[in-house]
């Protein structure tokens, strides 16, 4: 039996991969008789002993691969032409293709892939013998089916305004979701699941605020941004973890300037970023566009003297944050040299 599953939402493929684990039988023969290879190193030799072994005290066999199409996908140059492949990789493909379509009965493949396109040859070798399931990332409808469905699997409820904010602050991981939501049901003890639960227990609710202060800090709107301040630091947070916080924030803003130049996707940023959600991506794009470089180099400055002043005792830490806000949100004047205030340079 061949399966083949894509697609970007990896929690949904290893949920997928358990049920085909469980239909081979026996758990505890299966462990025994589990490969996992690399698609991107296996040769055809260790492919074929793989797939071609005698399964141990068992009836099944489980070949788990990772990437081997994409080592056939045609690759595009940079003016967006396909390069064409060479007669040796053609071989190569063909010699895949043979071994994966005559697996034994015994044998259960499994390829784990990003996207398979059309024009790979391989996958159209072997599409035909294969049971192919696509895992994108859910969108608006299906993610609060999910949550709803995933909340009742907990032994609890969730209210829609719960669902929008979680959806909001989590979008599509569904490991991080999942595991919020665990929390959240423990929390609310088989009551329903309501919007206060989620402010008072997600921790993305910190970094959806600290956006919204940076926000207002870049559209120099000083009294938005001191009451973002205020919220934060009334909901238990510390000067020194909201500095840390604006410190990360500057340095995604940094980091997605880089990568917006290398002209990479939203989900490849979303993991390069380490973000949970497509609209934290764009929303650190937008204010990466409304920074310039020397202006990030001046805010790193600041940045970096409020944390002296934090440390060294100079200010109590909720005044040294004030000030540092104040300072953020006036806009610059055309010379670089910093600025002192109150006997601090900013």
């Amino acid at each position: 039996m061949l399966y083949i599953l894509h697609g970007a939402d990896d929690y949904s493929i290893a949920h997928e991969l358990e049920i085909i684990k469980q239909s081979a039988g026996d758990p505890s023969l299966l462990a025994t008789n589990t490969v996992t290879i690399e698609g991107g190193e296996v040769t055809e030799n260790d492919l074929r002993v793989a797939c071609e072994t005698v399964p141990f005290l068992a009836d099944k066999r489980l070949v788990i691969v990772y990437g081997l199409l994409e080592r056939f996908a045609p690759r595009q140059t940079t003016r967006g032409t396909t390069t064409k492949k060479t007669e040796g990789q053609l071989i190569n493909h063909e010699v895949f293709g043979n071994i994966i379509n005559g697996i034994p009965p015994s044998t259960i493949l499994v390829l784990i892939e990003n996207e398979p396109k059309d024009a790979n040859p391989l996958f159209k070798m072997i599409i035909v013998n294969a049971q192919v399931k696509a895992f994108p990332l859910l969108k608006a409808p299906q993610l609060r089916e999910w949550v709803i469905k995933r909340a009742t699997e907990e032994g609890s409820s969730i209210s829609p305004s719960a669902i929008t904010l979680l959806t909001r602050l989590i979008g599509s991981n569904l490991w991080i979701m999942s595991s919020e939501l665990k929390k959240l049901a423990l929390y609310s003890d088989g009551n329903r699941i309501e919007e206060k639960d989620v402010k008072s227990l997600v921790s993305y609710t910190q970094q959806s605020n600290v956006f919204s202060m940076v926000d207002a800090i870049v559209e120099f709107n000083i009294q938005k941004a001191e009451t973002m301040l205020q919220q934060l630091l009334s909901e238990g947070n510390s000067p020194t973890q909201l500095l840390n916080m604006l410190n990360r924030q500057m340095r995604l803003i940094v980091r997605a300037r880089e990568l917006k130049q290398q002209k990479l996707s939203e989900p490849e940023m979303r993991g390069r970023l380490g973000l949970p959600a497509d609209w934290l991506v764009r929303k650190t794009l937008e204010q990466a566009n409304r920074y310039t470089l020397p202006r990030l180099k001046q805010v790193y400055q600041q940045l970096l003297d409020t944390d002296i002043a934090i440390k060294t005792g100079k200010y109590d830490g909720e005044l040294a944050l004030n000030i540092l806000i104040a300072e953020l949100c006036q806009p610059q004047k055309s010379d670089s040299s910093p600025r002192q205030i109150q006997g601090v340079a900013v």
